[in-house]
């Protein structure tokens, strides 16, 4: 098993609790986990990625090469695009649909329409309304990351574990919060595929 996986988004969006609820979940499947540095994450607002490896044999670099990654995870849609020459043939991308404008020169939405339609490995979904809508409007990311499961090849079950574990320390309504949001996300995962 391997499974590369590129998370990108914006600052403030929860990038970081999507790739410490996988570290999490991989370490409880007895995987080996490499991460590389994060960039961005200083800046609210600024773009944020991160390189998350998973194997069940050692890992020698934190790095995911050109057409190396299987899963790019993106909280919005311009910046898994940014991502793509990284994805591989095969690969999976998991997105928000909703753009968060924080550049001048942000493409025209027709435009990522087009960049999307040319894909055929896409689930994109508006994690904002629907976190919003069921009540969980700080877990959109964990959504993103209910959407992504199939993907990541990471049993549901060890997810939701590795979600109580990581917002343990914050309380029972945040846990069950975002084991609430875990499960619309697989819901629509399972709509869409």
């Amino acid at each position: 098993m391997k499974t590369d996986i590129i998370l990108c988004g914006v600052g403030g969006q929860g990038i970081l609790s999507i790739a410490t609820i996988i570290g999490e979940a991989a370490m409880n499947d007895n995987l080996y986990i490499k991460q590389a540095e994060v960039h961005g994450m200083s800046q609210r607002g600024g773009d944020v990625q991160s390189n998350l490896r998973l194997s069940d044999r050692p890992i020698h670099s934190d790095l995911i090469s050109l057409g190396g990654a299987d899963v790019i995870i993106s909280m919005e849609p311009m910046e898994a695009l940014r991502y793509l020459p990284y994805l591989n043939k095969e690969g999976w991308i998991i997105t928000g649909n909703a753009p968060f404008i924080n550049i001048p020169n942000y493409p025209e939405l027709d435009k990522l329409k087009t960049d999307y339609a040319r894909l055929s490995r896409v689930i994109s979904i508006d994690i904002d309304h629907l976190a919003k809508e069921n009540a969980v409007p700080r877990s959109a990311n964990v959504i993103l990351l209910g959407a992504a499961q199939q993907a990541l090849g990471i049993s549901y079950e060890k997810l939701e574990q590795a979600v109580r574990n990581v917002f343990a320390r914050k309380g029972d309504a945040i846990v069950e919060a975002n084991i609430k949001a875990l499960a619309i996300g697989r819901e629509q995962q399972k709509t869409i595929l």
